[in-house]
């Protein structure tokens, strides 16, 4: 595995993940924050990543779909305590094509392709009732067959800028290495714990 390279290094870690973290491996943290710089933090699956970014899906009305509309500067966290190790991604988010969107949203379940429906993301629930209601209204507007993608709901892609790659280390002497940008490639170069 190459360490200069930070996509094969988040190949490698990822995929021991994928073997010891008992829930959600592609859990990560996403932080946004509104156009004053006012942070906010919440937990989102990735969805898929290749060396142009990774990709999680919205309702694009929620706090987070306006959040991006209005400043696209983000950063991901992934945690993975089983292995103690974390990795931070830095760098702007930018819009999956609608064909990316189409094709994500086909493969969902269908009670979570009605639920994209019925739900206002972030919006206050008067209650559940009300929720279970419109999911109701939604399974009667499409009985069966497909369920097309809601124009309020797509994806979006972060493009990293900047990585940082965290092992847990003994007395707190923990590994932290960063990749910069450097022309076509990435620098790397370790941080004091």
């Amino acid at each position: 595995m190459s360490t200069d390279d930070p996509y094969a290094l988040f190949a490698a870690w990822y995929a021991e993940a994928e073997k010891s973290e008992p829930n959600d491996p592609n859990g990560m943290a996403l932080a946004t924050a509104t156009p004053d710089g006012r942070p906010s933090l919440r937990m989102v699956l990735l969805k898929g990543w290749d060396h142009d970014g990774f990709v999680f899906y919205t309702n694009l009305q929620s706090r987070k779909g306006t959040e991006l509309a209005a400043n696209q500067h983000v950063a991901l966290l992934f945690h993975w305590k089983s292995l103690r190790r974390q990795i931070r991604i830095e760098g702007p988010a930018e819009s999956v094509t609608d064909a990316e969107a189409d094709a994500y949203f086909a493969s969902r379940p269908r009670l979570s392709r009605i639920g994209a429906w019925a739900s206002d993301q972030s919006r206050t629930l008067p209650s559940r009732a009300t929720l279970a209601g419109r999911v109701a209204a939604v399974e009667l507007r499409y009985p069966v067959g497909d369920i097309p993608r809601p124009p309020h709901w797509s994806g979006f892609r972060v493009r990293p800028s900047a990585w940082e790659f965290w092992q847990d280390m003994p007395f707190r002497l923990h590994d932290r290495t960063v990749y910069t940008p450097d022309g076509e490639s990435w620098r790397s170069e370790k941080l004091y714990p």
